[in-house]
């Protein structure tokens, strides 16, 4: 080999060796861009998921802002006014449900011999004498009127009178009813019902 030819091929490979390196150096520097992308990509991906679950926090406070009555009817009694603060277990007003109607009637303990749940009961309200309206009783309460009073009748100091109790019977109007008379029924008006038995 001559001294051309092994300069040719020295200077040959000199030039295909640093061409090497800067594609390896070229190489390392796309793979530290990818990296440093990757890292990026999961840092944003992150931060999209702190953004939804802050959404989704945003949603549920949203949520606690509407209160949502519990059945259909009319207000009574509005105990708020507009801008007022709520309170956790604060009343906000009164709710007359219409597509419930029925009758607690206080019947005395020796008159329960003969009620049982599905027994008919014949309803006359004293704002409508002439109207007849049909029931049946629904449920008898587990206990008497004065054992849920706020002050019960406390008999231990020996003072006893023996006085028939009252247990609450409830009746739902059921049967051939017309709504039309039904809807003109109001909360706490006076009834007489008769159960038959």
């Amino acid at each position: 080999m001559t001294k051309q030819q092994y300069d040719v091929a020295r200077t040959d490979y000199e030039a295909k060796k640093a061409r090497y390196e800067t594609l390896a150096r070229q190489r390392s520097a796309t793979s530290s861009a990818a990296d440093v992308s990757r890292q990026r990509i999961s840092q944003s991906e992150a931060g999209i998921e702190l953004a939804k679950a802050m959404v989704d926090i945003a949603k549920l406070n949203l949520s606690y802002t509407v209160i949502v009555s519990p059945c259909d009817g009319y207000t009574s009694r509005k105990e708020i006014q507009e801008g007022q603060l709520v309170q956790h277990g604060q009343t906000l007003l009164d709710i007359v449900d219409t597509s419930d109607i029925w009758i607690d009637a206080n019947y005395k303990e020796t008159q329960l011999r003969h009620i049982q749940p599905g027994s008919k009961v014949s309803i006359k309200v004293d704002a409508f004498p002439d109207i007849d309206f049909e029931g049946e009783v629904s449920g008898i309460s587990t206990a008497t009127g004065t054992s849920l009073a706020l002050i019960p009748q406390d008999n231990s100091a020996g003072n006893f009178v023996k006085v028939r109790q009252r247990v609450p019977v409830r009746s739902d109007f059921a049967g051939d009813n017309s709504p039309e008379n039904l809807s003109r029924l109001r909360a706490g008006m006076n009834v007489e019902c008769s159960v038959k038995y």
